[in-house]
């Protein structure tokens, strides 16, 4: 369905129609002042990744690169998602307004690994120059089942015409191995230029899944940005050489280096253990967590971990959360490891949670609790997931 036409085929049947027919909206979930803002919710939702009731198109304005950063600007129509906060509980519901233009998307990665980078961006609209009120100034880092990890928000804009975006990334501050070791240590600005119309936010296509499949244990399938499965998703202007960007999916576990102790599913969020002893991460062996969603393998970052290792009954590792995760290794009574599990970010591991431990031994038991959930914002299908987690654990 196109949702341009949608509105044109509601204002075509007349006022007192059109006042039935918002009635029919408000039952299928729909404002009468924004019929196109606001897509169906689904009913009695899962404490899980569940599929939404509608799949939207999305289109790209441009990309841009500086050094080592690339970013890429994508948009959609405005609607609604929810923001987790450490300073909040659970998650807060973020509204349509009357005055949003569209939903700004923005993504940012290595260009030489390919990664897609936790950074926090902050991010400025110009016309003519001249700073825009968009209402926008640090997008939230966010997840959704067709754009994967990105950074986004609904905007304002003053009325059609040509911007810029200005966004000003990094650095990276999580720890760095591999090809990110020595990299990524400065911020970089970069702009991107585009031309908003109302119409290319509504022509955008609006598909709703069949009720009897919503809500059910499922994601949607991520979106093409180069538009080669389906094109469905407009291509816009920028950097030809960047190609499309990546959705922020980890490498599959089963075929990174090191032993893999298992993967085990906790707040719906699967949630992987490896055990390496690579040089890149130091002496002794290096015990990685990684975080990610169901289905589509999306990295869960600004997530808090920590993890104990248990041998013969005694414990040899206690990772204990506080501000940067301490944690303690005591073995036969002396303290060998006090350090943290950090959040990282490996050329070949991808995203995940690390700490260096001197050693293990077969039979040790390795317990990973969730002690805070990942601190991203949820568009539809996500929202009720990633919040409730079990401690796991492994046997090396």
């Amino acid at each position: 369905m196109n949702r341009r036409r949608y509105l044109r085929g509601v204002a075509g049947i007349g006022a007192a129609g059109a006042a039935g027919f918002a009635g029919c909206l408000e039952r299928l979930g729909f404002e009468e002042e924004s019929a196109w803002a606001n897509p169906p919710l689904v009913e009695n939702r899962p404490d899980a990744v569940y599929l939404p009731a509608s799949r939207e198109e999305m289109g790209m304005y441009g990309t841009a690169s500086d050094g080592d950063y690339a970013v890429a600007l994508s948009y959609t129509f405005p609607h609604r998602f929810w923001t987790v906060e450490a300073t909040s509980e659970g998650k807060q519901l973020v509204e349509v307004d009357a005055d949003d233009s569209l939903h700004l998307m923005l993504t940012v990665w290595d260009r030489e690994t390919d990664t897609v980078l936790p950074v926090d961006p902050t991010i400025e609209v110009l016309q003519d120059g001249s700073l825009v009120d968009a209402g926008i100034s640090a997008p939230w880092p966010m997840i959704s089942q067709r754009m994967g990890f990105h950074y986004g928000d609904n905007i304002r804009l003053p009325g059609e015409g040509e911007y810029t975006v200005r966004a000003r990334v990094g650095p990276v501050t999580l720890d760095r191995t591999g090809a990110f070791e020595d990299r990524l240590d400065a911020a970089a600005t970069l702009e991107v230029d585009f031309e908003y119309t109302r119409a290319d936010i509504t022509d955008l296509s609006f598909e709703t899944i069949d009720e009897e499949d919503r809500g059910s244990p499922d994601a949607l399938s991520l979106m093409d940005h180069g538009g080669h499965s389906g094109g469905d998703t407009q291509s816009g202007h920028g950097d030809g050489e960047l190609g499309s960007p990546p959705m922020g999916q980890g490498p599959s576990i089963e075929e990174l280096s090191g032993e893999v102790l298992g993967t085990e599913r906790s707040g719906d969020a699967n949630v992987s253990a490896l055990v390496t002893d690579a040089d890149r991460f130091g002496d002794g062996a290096y015990l990685a967590v990684f975080t990610r969603t169901p289905y589509n393998d999306i990295i869960l970052p600004f997530t808090s971990l920590s993890a104990t290792v248990e041998r013969d009954g005694d414990t040899v590792y206690d990772g204990v959360p506080f501000t940067s995760l301490s944690a303690t290794v005591e073995r036969d009574g002396d303290t060998v490891y006090d350090g943290a599990l950090v959040e990282a970010l490996d050329s070949q591991f991808g995203h995940h949670y690390g700490v260096g431990v001197d050693e293990f031994a077969d039979g040790d038991r390795v317990t990973v609790t969730v002690d805070s959930p990942p601190l991203v914002s949820r568009h539809d299908g996500y929202e009720t997931a990633f919040f409730d987690f079990e401690a796991v654990s492994y046997t090396v």
